[in-house]
């Protein structure tokens, strides 16, 4: 089976640009009808390039479209490089696969899978510099593929080994983190700090579009407006955080959102990876050039479960899925190579064998791991411990007990 059909199954100045700015809504955008001109169907995600808001250069059929703005962006793109960015959505997509299979047969606690969102994370990866710095969630294994972290260091966390498995500062990639919306807070800090250096580099941050209900990104929104920090908040709405739809979270669309900060912010088709790219490029940029902050929103969906401990179909429809099945980030970039005989099967077929490489050496790698200590949960909650903690581990060994008790049955 072919990788992409997988989705099936499984000095400065002031801040100020017009791109991405202008206040009609877009079709496909969550809110009440009071406040959405154009409304559609809840996660229908029928947000398309007739919306003059969504920026997009590659149909879902894989056809380049005009966009005057963001085309001298990748204007200068090769077909290598395309490929190259094919070959990176293709492995990071096998390697998430393999990961939810370890998953589910017992070697990782958990996993928070992108499959779906690899255009958001590839395109905005590939635009960033090496001097740049990358403020992630739990998710972005796509960006951290682009910055050279080795995939199977992403995943000492989720077996419960380690904290985090490289050292942020070898590929300016931080660690991945847990709580919901804090890495904005620390990207802004950041931020300013390399504007007060004269640094000519810029800082991205990464959170959903649940996290941008969090009052740590409020904050940061403020405190990078009014200082004029170099950082670039890449939102990828998937549609859901968790159970609860983007309606419910927000009456405008997310991007709009900058526009009350001060800010530009702009919405991109996050399944098409060369809109993701371009769209980077130019926040970067005017990161670097002294302009401020700015919002992308991509306009994504997750095709899976929000963790490997969640159950989709209980909160939303086939029909859906299968909607955004259909905008696969993957098969249109194959459509568009395909179309415009940048690719022949020799180089799908090679590239499929080196997915299945990959994930051999990913299986491989994860059971050379120690298995977690199980009791490393109880020991630093007090420093001078605690009779309740006592009591939870006494019970939880009782527990692991019983399991050793039934093998000898």
């Amino acid at each position: 089976m072919t990788v992409e059909r997988t989705a099936a199954r499984t000095p400065r100045r002031s801040a100020g640009s017009k791109a991405g700015t202008t206040g009609t809504k877009a079709a496909g955008t969550t809110g009440t009808k009071r406040t959405t001109r154009t409304t559609t169907k809840k996660g229908s995600g029928t947000a398309s390039a007739a919306d003059p808001q969504l920026v997009q250069l590659l149909t879902p059929e894989g056809q380049r479209v005009k966009n005057a703005e963001y085309d001298r962006y990748v204007a200068g793109i090769t077909p290598e490089e395309l490929r190259g960015l094919y070959r990176d959505m293709v492995l990071t997509r096998r390697f998430d696969a393999e990961a939810t299979a370890l998953q589910r047969q017992g070697e990782l606690g958990l996993w928070a899978s992108l499959l779906g969102q690899e255009a958001a994370q590839i395109g905005s990866g590939r635009a960033l510099n090496d001097d740049d710095y990358v403020f992630p969630t739990y998710r972005e294994h796509g960006v951290a593929w682009c910055r050279g972290v080795d995939p199977t260091n992403l995943l000492g966390m989720f077996r419960g080994v380690n904290n985090g498995g490289w050292d942020p500062n070898s590929n300016n990639f931080h660690l991945y983190t847990i709580v919901i919306g804090s890495q904005t807070l620390h990207a802004t800090g950041y931020a300013m700090g390399v504007a007060k250096d004269g640094a000519d580099s810029a800082v991205i941050a990464y959170f959903g579009d649940g996290a941008s209900s969090q009052g740590d990104v409020a904050e940061s929104f403020t405190f990078s407006a009014v200082y004029n920090a170099p950082v670039v908040f890449f939102c990828q709405n998937n549609q859901w955080a968790i159970s609860e739809p983007t309606e419910k979270q927000t009456r405008v669309p997310l991007y709009q959102r900058a526009q009350g900060y001060g800010f530009p912010g702009v919405r991109v088709d996050g399944n098409d990876v060369l809109a993701c790219l371009a769209v980077t490029k130019w926040a970067l940029e005017r990161a670097r050039a002294g302009e401020g902050p700015t919002l992308v929103e991509a306009y994504t969906y997750r095709m899976g479960a929000h963790t490997t401990s969640d159950d989709p179909t209980r909160y939303r429809g086939d029909e859906e899925r299968l909607a955004w099945e259909a905008k696969d980030p993957i098969l249109r970039l194959r459509r568009h190579l395909e179309a415009a005989h940048h690719a022949d099967e020799g180089f799908f077929a090679e590239l499929e064998a080196e997915s299945e490489a990959l994930g051999k050496r990913v299986r491989e790698a994860v059971r050379a791991m120690p298995d977690p200590d199980h009791f490393a949960i109880f020991e630093n909650v007090y420093a001078d411990g605690h009779a309740l903690v006592d009591e939870e581990r006494a019970q939880f060994a009782a527990y692991q007990a019983s399991f050793a008790d039934a093998e000898g049955v």
